[in-house]
């Protein structure tokens, strides 16, 4: 909704309240308003006084603040903290994976002889064949990396050879204690999140998405630009995980751009399946310059048999010797070409070694494929994880999940998301997009409608009963109607349209950064600017609204003057006398309350402003972190909101008629605002579309109601893995299993009667108003009348 549209309902918000307050004063008469006008004009004038003082001593701070040191130190420290924020990351990542448990899977790794992907061999390096090594030995790969004339790298190999999990190793060991400080700091990135149309430069996209995953980067100490500053250094060695995951146009795009853009001093890894990766050179029209690509060779037998035997226990429980004579003798040829794979490996380790179950179904069969034996591993492997893995309080188990988990619902519920990112083309399972890709636009425009009318509803009744409580106790039944309609009807309307906000769904999330330190003069200018146009608003506002409502109120008490007499003469005179009475009192207390009203909501949307940022600056960002803090700032905005509303205008209704009148209207119109301005203003409400999504999904029994708490979970049993603030499912190989699988495929949009739907609810909507306003007409009609 446009900023244009949402001040117009603002501003017919605004009139909704001065009216019920200008209909209590004209019950009550002038001496009320001239009352509450003074305790409202005492409260400015502590306002200004408490702004003047704040914005010297913002002032003050601000001259203060401690300016970033030279370039080349600060360009140092930020490389420091990243290099410790990646190392810690990713060894976290390598025991989950458990790479190293008991030792690295034997993959030997060699260039490719193919020249029609890779360039030639005296442009690429005169050390080529020291990659003819292993992933056991990574210190030898990563020296023969650095004496690479320009150390370009492409890992390629088929599904599940290990290449992710290469890159990974070489990451860490470029990251080890005794790193040589001149070296750049590995960074593992999605290559599928780099957009050539939008950045055609790598360290354009590059820029921001540091920032995404390693927010520390903006902290005040490094000043602005660090990540930028790093990259143009040639300080960070991006590993670009995936080519293959993205859509084939794209693969030639990521080619010409590498080419064009890099310059002599840059560096990068670059993963990727064989075949993709061929396709994508003959489509860009050259090979990736000076660029060494290497490839895996396929397991042997015997490499196999001993990293199986190493990870069993001296004296297993089971019996293997037929799986060692299979291996040696390949007389089970499917799994002879499972065990050539990392993936094989790892999977044979995971349901049979580590839950230490009966291997016979390993060679049930000669004739079992290498693919059937594939799914059967995939198959049960959730359940092996599961119940090897038991749940644990215990905060120091990081590799054990929190909740004990039914194997059957966990399958049918990383099914469903696997089959939502196969419908969109991605591996990244991004908690913010969940409403995006799950909900429908026509779903969408539904739980919008839903949401606004539940909002209104709820927010109506609130501000009905507690608005209500406080002109009855100020003033009599129809006084508490009167107001309890001024508080209840905005405050309705307000809830539903805040809760209906359909930007929700595409907004990304956001922090609440509240570090004053080098941030103070942000902080006043935002202040002063949101401070600026909600008092235009609120003065404009409240003496339209005073001035209409005065004069329609003014002639419904000339009209209820006129009852009481029986129809006797004189009714243009009583007509006459409230129609002025109405103007006279409309636009004082329109004034006073849209002054009152910008005066606290003014400063709060420009705190609300200046703290909004797009990511947290304190730590590497993750899926649950990056959901924590947009559910932090969210709550932020709407306490912030009603507070501040709910506290002045409960002092003010408390000076005048009484503390329980105060505290009655400080909550009526703290919950009303807050409602309607703190879901409303700013522009990252992921959580919020996200929580709509998931409760939407788990009626369905799609997905768990706790999700983030099921999804780390996931991932502490190793089904998912974290790379920046975005999940993705431990091997490709294993989403697109259950994804091919899944019971439950609605997440496409689907045909629905959109027009009989929403006129259902306008009409729910328009019930809910009438049943606001009828007993406050009714009720101070007939209170006139006797």
């Amino acid at each position: 909704m446009s900023g244009r549209i949402l001040k117009w309902v603002g501003l017919a918000l605004f009139v909704a309240t001065v009216g019920g307050m200008a209909v209590y004063f004209t019950g009550t008469g002038l001496p009320a308003a001239d009352q509450l006008a003074s305790v409202i004009g005492a409260f400015l004038g502590l306002s200004s006084l408490a702004l003047t003082l704040y914005g010297t001593l913002a002032d003050r701070r601000a001259r203060s603040t401690p300016t970033p040191s030279n370039p080349e130190e600060t360009i140092t420290a930020a490389k420091k903290t990243l290099t410790a924020l990646v190392a810690r990351q990713w060894r976290t990542e390598a025991t989950i994976r458990a790479l190293d448990d008991p030792e690295p899977i034997p993959i030997s790794w060699h260039l490719v002889d193919d020249t029609a992907t890779m360039d030639h061999p005296r442009l690429v390096g005169a050390y080529l064949s020291a990659f003819n090594g292993s992933s056991d030995q990574i210190p030898e790969l990563a020296d023969a990396f650095r004496r690479l004339r320009r150390r370009w790298l492409v890992i390629t190999g088929g599904p599940g050879t290990g290449k992710t999990t290469l890159a990974i190793q070489l990451l860490l060991h470029l990251v080890a204690p005794g790193r040589d400080a001149a070296d750049p700091v590995p960074v593992l990135v999605p290559v599928n999140g780099w957009d050539t149309t939008v950045h055609p430069r790598l360290h354009d996209w590059l820029a921001a998405r540091l920032l995404l995953d390693y927010p520390a980067l903006a902290a005040p100490q490094f000043g602005t630009g660090a990540a930028r500053a790093l990259l143009d250094h040639g300080h960070i060695l991006p590993i670009l995980d995936g080519l293959d995951e993205i859509p084939e146009r794209a693969r030639a795009r990521v080619i010409s751009a590498l080419n064009r853009w890099l310059a002599e001093g840059d560096s990068f890894i670059l993963t990727s399946r064989t075949t993709e990766y061929g396709q994508a050179v003959v489509q860009a029209g050259d090979v990736l310059n000076a660029a060494a690509v290497i490839a895996p060779a396929p397991i042997n037998a015997a490499d196999a048999e001993t990293y199986l035997r190493t990870c069993l226990s001296p004296v297993p429980r089971h019996d293997w010797t037929q799986v060692w004579a299979a291996l040696h003798n390949a007389s089970h040829p499917g799994l002879s070409q499972l065990a050539e794979t990392a993936l094989g490996l790892w999977l044979i380790r995971t349901v049979y070694i580590t839950p230490t179950a009966d291997p016979a179904p390993l060679t049930g069969s000669p004739a079992q494929r290498e693919a059937t034996l594939r799914a059967h591993l995939l198959d049960h492997l959730i359940t092996a994880v599961i119940h090897s893995r038991p749940p644990s309080d215990d905060p120091a188990e990081h590799f054990r999940p929190r909740t004990a988990w039914n194997p059957d619902r966990v399958r049918d519920h990383l099914a469903y998301l696997a089959s939502v990112l196969r419908h969109h083309n991605t591996y990244d399972l991004a908690w913010w997009q969940l409403a995006q890709h799950t909900v429908p636009r026509t779903g969408r425009r539904r739980a919008v409608w839903r949401a606004g009318l539940v909002g209104e509803l709820v927010g109506g009744l609130v501000g009905l009963l507690a608005g209500g409580l406080a002109g009855l106790l100020a003033g009599g039944i129809a006084t508490g109607l009167a107001v309890g309609l001024a508080f209840g009807l905005p405050g309705g309307l307000g809830a539903g349209l805040a809760f209906g906000r359909g930007a929700w769904f595409t907004e990304t999330p956001g922090y609440a950064d509240l570090h004053l330190p080098g941030r103070t003069t942000d902080l006043l200018k935002h202040v002063r600017n949101a401070l600026a146009n909600w008092l235009t608003f609120g003065i404009v506002g409240g003496l339209a609204g005073g001035l209409a409502v005065g004069l329609a109120v003014g002639l419904a008490v000339g009209l209820a003057d006129e009852i009481t007499a029986r129809l006797n003469s004189g009714l243009m005179d009583k007509i006459t006398v409230g129609i002025g009475s109405g103007l006279m009192v409309g636009p004082v207390v329109g004034f006073a309350l849209g002054l009152t009203f910008g005066l606290m909501v003014g400063p709060a949307d420009g705190v609300i402003k200046w703290a909004e940022q797009p990511v947290s600056s304190t730590a590497a960002t993750t899926p649950l972190t990056s959901w924590k803090a947009d559910r932090t700032l969210t709550r932020l905005r709407v306490t912030t909101l009603a507070l501040t509303v709910g506290l002045t205008f409960g002092l003010t209704f408390g000076l005048t008629f009484g503390i329980a009148a105060g505290i009655a209207a400080g909550i009526a119109l703290g919950i009303a605002t807050g409602l309607t301005l703190g879901l409303t203003l700013g522009s990252h409400h992921a959580w919020l579309a996200y929580t709509i999504a998931v409760r939407r999904l788990a009626k369905k029994e799609h997905l768990p109601r706790k999700l983030m708490a099921f999804l780390d979970d996931a991932h502490r049993l190793g089904l998912l893995r974290i790379v920046g603030p975005v999940y993705q499912f431990r091997h490709a190989d294993l989403q697109d299993h259950l994804a091919a699988g899944c019971k439950h495929d609605d997440h496409a949009e689907a045909k629905v009667r959109r027009g009989r739907q929403e006129l259902l609810v306008v009409a729910g909507a328009a019930f809910v108003t009438v049943v606001l306003v009828a007993p406050w007409w009714c009720s101070a009609l007939y209170a006139r009348a006797t």
